[in-house]
């Protein structure tokens, strides 16, 4: 395990949108649930016909028309689904919500969709630019990304150095830092670059925000509260999206899944400044079978080769797996 801190055309969309659903109506689609072939690195789309058969419905979280997608299997290729639907490009859609329009963290679309759950997409909106003087070494953001090269901010902490920046909101895609573009940046890379800004200097941000409708207009968010980030699901099983390897369909969460996946998550929050459920249940996955918090760390380390993780977060992550295993939360 490495030493050190952390690193590194489809036909008119007529035919997807239906007007004046009900946004209770969606359900999973026809046909018995499959694995989808494997999309990683270089890697061709696998076939439709060996994608997961579940049909979703989504809107625009701003406003539209209901559209019906299929045949994802991972976050990127959602997003292009839902962009297809509604004539937008892919890189217009800055995160979703499950079963809300309005920017809720508690309802972000992480790793896992219930196959009935409705999907909410919010796009890009208004751009803005805001000064921040750093009087603290830390500035209160918790931040997260959407699985396609955009990171935004999850959380603000109450009384941080953020909190007294009203302009700065959660759910805002953070695009500059001082004037270099960090698109496709991951979100642990974000929050180690706002960390290691200088402190008693001001920075720069340019953020964008997501496109609200007028009923949507309402006192800016703090974000979800720790305990109950990503609470997701509403149907009978789920679709487990992966940034490697095919989707597949699940049962719900079991009771030790869902404590060990929020307790990972709450780490990876104190030590990275970062929030990411596909992550922690990637972790809660490598871990439940191993033996020794040794082993434990070369599987991380195989399975995970873009993190380089601290020992201590390694074992509190070991442990934390080790307290659900035994129900001791």
């Amino acid at each position: 395990m490495p030493l050190g801190p952390w690193k590194k055309k489809n036909k008119s969309t007529k035919e997807h949108l239906v007007d004046n659903e009900e946004v209770s109506g969606g359900h999973a689609g026809a046909g018995s649930p499959g694995k989808s072939a494997v999309n990683g690195a270089g890697l061709p789309p696998p076939p439709a016909s060996l994608r997961p058969k579940l049909v979703f419905h989504t809107q625009l979280a701003h406003g539209s028309p209901t559209g019906r997608i299929e045949g994802f299997s991972n976050v990127k290729e959602l997003y292009s689904k839902i962009a297809e639907a509604f004539k937008i490009s892919p890189p217009e859609i800055l995160f979703c919500t499950l079963n809300t329009h309005k920017i809720d963290m508690d309802k972000l679309l992480g790793g896992q969709i219930g196959l009935e759950d409705f999907i909410f997409a919010h796009i890009k909106g208004i751009k803005k630019e805001v000064e921040v003087y750093k009087s603290e070494d830390a500035l209160g953001l918790t931040i997260t990304d959407n699985g396609a090269g955009y990171a935004f901010i999850k959380r603000i902490k109450d009384g941080s150095v953020v909190d007294g920046v009203k302009v700065i909101c959660v759910g805002d895609h953070i695009e500059c830092i001082n004037g270099r573009n960090i698109v496709g940046t991951r979100h642990y890379e974000v929050a180690r670059m706002l960390k290691d800004l200088p402190r008693d200097r001001p920075f720069t941000l340019k953020l964008v925000e997501p496109m609200k409708a007028f009923e949507m207009l309402e006192p800016r968010s703090k974000g979800a509260k720790p305990a109950s980030d990503n609470k997701i699901g509403t149907g009978k099983g789920t679709l487990r999206l992966r940034s490697k390897g095919p989707a597949t369909v699940e049962d719900e969460p079991t009771e030790f899944e869902e404590k060990a996946v929020k307790k990972v998550d709450d780490l990876l929050e104190s030590y990275m400044g970062i929030r990411d459920t596909e992550l922690a249940a990637t972790m809660v996955e490598v871990g439940r079978d191993k033996n020794n918090p040794d082993e434990f760390a070369m599987a991380l380390d195989e399975t995970l080769g873009d993190f380089a993780f601290p020992d201590e977060f390694v074992f509190d992550v070991w442990g934390a797996i080790g307290d659900a295993k035994q129900g001791r939360f």
